[in-house]
């Protein structure tokens, strides 16, 4: 149970004084449903305004902050003209306030005439006259200061970086004094405030390094003692040693010899799976660099000891992936493979959970639904999650209780992770790295291509499905909308269709199951030339034959993402090509994105330099796996505090496993408070 003290602090939204359901729907866009979401919403900068009693063409090109007397208003003839008003300070010198769109009644509202504000925008020199553009105007009895620094906030439609402000000042109230969890010497050496003080102080001061580094600290010690806990708490559970013969691996027929790479990872994986001590391993390998094999290696392992295997996938579409390959691999070995997503409904999902509990299955593939209720093993012995960013430590739990004894755990990333991010998401698991790619597998050439040449990519394209090969059309991501991602690809195939007929096919987040799963069939089968799709195509999809790959609007995505979307081309043999279609006027981030895939194959570079580029929530795709992650935490601070943060928090579980002592009570509220309190309920659970 969260500690009493917190309960003011994780109350509903609706609790801040003045939001209501109106208000409540644009929060939520940010992801603040809580006052706790509204205190830990960081300022992303400030604006200095500087007080002035008299206006100074000195002052062009700064926020100031005067008090102004309308004294006369210019309205044009059209509605596009811009509103003026003319506005003298206490000295008599004039400045004209521009308000575009800014119709006659409401701006002699906000400037009556005769009647003194406070106002505040950029100071600018206009030919002659000196002007400020839709500049803020407030009484002056709700003004507090004159001046002076001003947080900035990220907001959403129907929200003002203001409004945003009042309601952190409103969350900050309710935010306790809490016992100090951090180790007094550090906190005294870095200078470092209490976590109250740095939360009211980052709010007023967002360039106040102190106070950032402390919650950042904060929040990555609470991660890392998570770990350790779920860690320790899996290795002091007896599980059981499954040492196969070898039986099933030696009927294997391989169309090649494994790398050096996945050989050493299979005799990790046999010898962890040896010893009675749960298997903890994550196993990083770059797009195409074989993780499936490992995986097939180490359910049969589990096969050969008498133990069944589950495999977990985050999407349909790969889970059913995952069950073809197993299938095909498997064939004629004796090996029975079955599949459960929450699609199965019916006597096929009874038939699967009757031979499951029997003993019958070897092998269950499947997504979310192989560990809800009433899915019952028999004899559970190894659970291998594919994509494991994209599932929590609560989940990776729930699919071990599943076991009679705590199973041995294979999870798969084909997101490098770089060594930074590792310990931040896995620090409690050994780490294989894949860092060789099998025989046949040539890098994929990419080209950067501006969106204007869209014609000429076309007309290639056509010349490519004249060849007989297969092609990828990847449709921008709009920023949350599903409907306008869906939108663009539907006009994208009805244009591809216009010139190729009946080769294009289109799949999209938005169809429903069998429908997608019968046009990726089409494609897989090579009835289709061209698949048109939104990023549903992103992780795992596994067609040789196609060997180009068009993203639009590339400068759209994250480099993780990108290598990912073009890592399902130059799965067979021979050259592929992927095209990264740009719009213009691109940021300096987006020009160093796409420069550098084009330069290289590398996803670990590449997730190195995406650490770099985008942060670290995002990396570690927070979005997808429902679990808050780093909020406080800027990307600059990560690699300086994780280290001593990990040190600091082995120091206290081997000092107090139990979180007993007056610090590990404070670390346990602090478990809590950043609501990584799945340790907690190990603590509890023994």
């Amino acid at each position: 149970m969260r500690p009493d003290i917190l309960n003011p602090l994780f109350a509903e939204i609706t609790a801040l004084k003045g939001v209501g359901a109106a208000l409540s729907k644009p929060l939520e866009k940010l992801g603040l449903a809580r006052a706790v979401d509204v205190a830990f919403h960081l300022p992303t900068g400030f604006v200095d305004r500087l007080p002035r009693t008299e206006l100074d063409a000195a002052d062009a090109g700064r926020v100031i902050a005067i008090t102004l007397t309308a004294v006369s208003y210019r309205f044009g003839s059209s509605p596009r003209s811009p509103a003026r008003v003319q506005a003298v300070d206490a000295h008599g010198n004039t400045v004209s306030l521009v308000y575009f769109r800014g119709n006659s009644g409401w701006v002699k509202k906000l400037h009556p005439e005769g009647e003194l504000r406070w106002v505040s925008g950029k100071l600018e020199q206009y030919g002659q006259e000196l002007q400020l553009v839709h500049p803020e105007s407030l009484p002056l009895d709700e003004v507090e200061a004159a001046g002076g620094r001003e947080a900035i906030y990220r907001c959403s439609e129907g929200l003002t970086s203001k409004r945003i402000a009042a309601l952190a000042a409103q969350a900050i109230e309710r935010a306790p004094d809490l016992p100090e969890w951090i180790e007094p010497s550090l906190k005294a050496r870095n200078d470092w405030p209490g976590w109250r003080e740095a939360l009211v102080r980052i709010h007023a001061d967002p360039a106040d390094a102190k106070a950032r580094e402390r919650l950042a600290y904060d929040e990555i010690l609470a991660n890392q003692l998570a770990l350790l806990l779920v860690s320790g708490a899996a290795r002091a559970k007896r599980g059981r040693a499954l040492q196969g013969d070898g039986r099933l691996r030696d009927k294997l027929k391989l169309p090649y010899a494994p790398t050096g790479a996945q050989a050493r990872t299979i005799r990790e994986i046999e010898g962890d799976m040896a010893q009675s001590r749960p298997m903890l391993r994550l196993l990083q390998g770059d797009v195409g660099s074989g993780k499936t094999l490992v995986a097939t290696m180490a359910l049969l392992i589990a096969a050969e000891a008498g133990a069944q295997g589950a495999m977990l996938a985050p999407t349909e579409i790969l889970a059913r992936q995952h069950f073809d390959t197993l299938n095909r691999t498997l064939s004629g070995m004796g090996v029975r493979v079955a599949i459960l997503t929450g699609r199965d409904k019916g006597r096929a999902r009874e038939a699967t959970l009757m031979g499951l509990a029997a003993g019958e299955i070897d092998i269950l593939v499947g997504t979310h639904a192989i560990f809800q209720q009433g899915v019952e093993y028999r004899d559970l012995g190894l659970v291998v999650v594919d994509e494991q960013h994209r599932f929590g430590v609560a989940e990776r739990l729930m699919l071990q209780s599943k076991a009679l004894v705590p199973p041995h755990l294979l999870a798969m990333t084909a997101t490098p992770i770089p060594r930074t991010l590792q310990l931040a998401s896995h620090g409690e698991m050994d780490v294989s790295r894949l860092d060789e790619m099998p025989p046949g597998r040539e890098p994929v050439e990419t080209s950067v291509i501006a969106e204007d040449k869209l014609e000429a990519v076309i007309a290639g394209l056509g010349r490519h499905l004249d060849t007989g090969k297969q092609a990828y059309w990847v449709c921008p991501l709009v920023e949350e909308s599903e409907k306008t991602d869906m939108a663009a690809a539907e006009a994208r195939a009805a244009e591809l269709t216009m010139r190729f007929g009946d080769r294009v096919g289109l799949v999209h987040g938005r169809m429903k199951g069998p429908e997608k799963d019968a046009v990726m069939a089409r494609f897989a089968a090579g009835a289709l030339g061209v698949l048109v799709a939104t990023t549903v195509i992103e992780v795992g999809v596994d067609v040789p034959n196609a060997t180009l790959i068009v993203i639009e609007h590339a400068d759209r995505f994250g480099l993780a993402q990108l290598h990912q979307l073009r890592g399902r081309v130059g799965r067979g043999g021979g050259k592929s090509h992927c095209i990264l279609l740009r719009g213009s006027g691109l940021s300096e981030t987006s020009r160093a994105r796409l420069a550098l895939m084009r330069d290289t194959n590398d996803g670990f570079l590449i997730a190195e330099r995406d650490l770099e580029l985008r942060g670290a929530g995002e990396l570690l795709g927070t979005r997808q796996s429902g679990e808050q992650q780093f909020r406080l935490t800027p990307p600059e601070l990560m690699g300086p505090l994780l280290e001593r943060a990990n040190a600091d928090a082995r120091l206290l579980v081997d000092q107090d496993r139990d979180l007993k002592t007056a610090r590990g009570e404070a670390a346990r509220t602090a478990l809590y408070l950043f609501e990584r309190d799945a340790a907690v309920a190990l603590l509890r659970s023994g």
